[in-house]
């Protein structure tokens, strides 16, 4: 399959706010030594080379629609809200115990799957404090695939925002029943950054496998999914990495990189920060995602992304492993 898009271009008034470094720079690009990731988006702008262009996002969909405005409150309330005080008597369960009770309360609390791996310094954003929690457990929350497909749209925008704020509901409703029963937790999530990479986290969580649209790949949810995260000291059990075949699918798979209007999506792996994996020319989609209202044409077009049909991958990727291998 050959590229039919013609190659967006930005507008020449996005481009009057871009900075002088590359944002491919600032991530690493061609670096043979690894290194915590740099702070480039989604953080408090005057902080990032790329603030401007972050403040020129918000400016445009500021007002843009009534129902992401009501979003985006709704979002703010959910940033907003108290935890509950970390209770004087500290309840005693085994980690396995431990990890049991909290993946119930996690999807009774509204997560749609989550994973416990261990707290890594390489998921703190450099020049921000690695937190002395021992764990993290990532949150996975679902979005709606009949909003996402219409993307890049307004419709589209208010899911991804509508998605954010169950994540961090869910992850503060998490961090709440941890710290009544006397364990410390602290809840993020997104759309801003924060501190940290939640992809490398979840993928070790063993929620995924990166793909090379530069999100997750989720066995059910494919890349149509949102992640957040509590940390906490409570003693827990690790979930291990899961490998479905997702990797070698997008190696063989041009659909998300056809279908990049600006054609930020490489078919091969990229050197980044002493590593070879998928990545997504950040100087090509950052600005087609500010035009666009936020884009995620690539996590919508996924084949895996569409319901029933990741599942359906998983097995079919299955049965040709163990055909190779016999």
């Amino acid at each position: 399959m050959t590229r039919r898009l013609p190659v967006w271009q930005p507008s020449d008034d996005q481009m009057q706010h871009w900075p002088a470094q590359s944002g491919n720079t600032i991530n690493g690009v061609g670096e043979v030594e690894p290194r915590r990731a740099s702070p480039i988006y989604w953080h408090p702008p005057e902080t990032i080379a790329h603030g401007p262009l972050q403040r020129w996002f918000y400016a445009r969909t500021g007002n843009a629609d009534e129902t992401l405005t009501a979003a985006r409150k709704a979002r703010q309330l959910a940033i907003d809200e108290a935890l509950v005080p970390l209770a004087t008597e500290r309840r005693e369960r085994s980690p396995l115990e431990w990890a049991i009770q909290i993946k119930h309360a996690a999807l009774e609390s509204g997560a749609d799957d989550l994973g416990i791996t261990p707290m890594k310094a390489e998921y703190v954003f450099e020049g921000h404090e690695v937190p002395a929690q021992r764990w993290m457990i990532v949150i996975a929350v679902a979005q709606d695939y009949s909003a996402m497909k219409t993307a890049p749209s307004m419709r589209a925008l208010v899911e991804v925002t509508l998605q954010y704020t169950r994540g961090i509901r869910t992850a503060k409703a998490i961090a709440n029943w941890l710290r009544a029963q006397g364990h410390d937790a602290a809840p993020y999530g997104g759309p801003m950054a924060g501190s940290f990479l939640l992809i490398p986290a979840a993928i070790d969580a063993g929620l995924g496998e990166l793909g090379k649209h530069g999100s997750m790949l989720h066995r059910k949810f494919g890349a149509n999914f949102r992640l957040a995260c509590v940390l906490t000291d409570a003693p827990l059990v690790a979930d291990a990495r899961t490998a479905f075949g997702g990797d070698e699918f997008c190696a063989q798979c041009r659909v998300c990189a056809d279908a990049c209007p600006p054609d930020a999506i490489s078919n091969q792996k990229t050197l980044i920060r002493g590593q070879h994996r998928w990545y997504v020319d950040f100087d090509k989609c950052l600005p087609y995602f500010n035009e666009a209202n936020g884009c995620a044409i690539c996590l919508a077009i996924c084949p895996f992304s569409r319901p029933g049909v990741g599942e359906r991958l998983v097995e079919k990727l299955a049965t040709w492993q163990r055909r190779s291998e016999r």
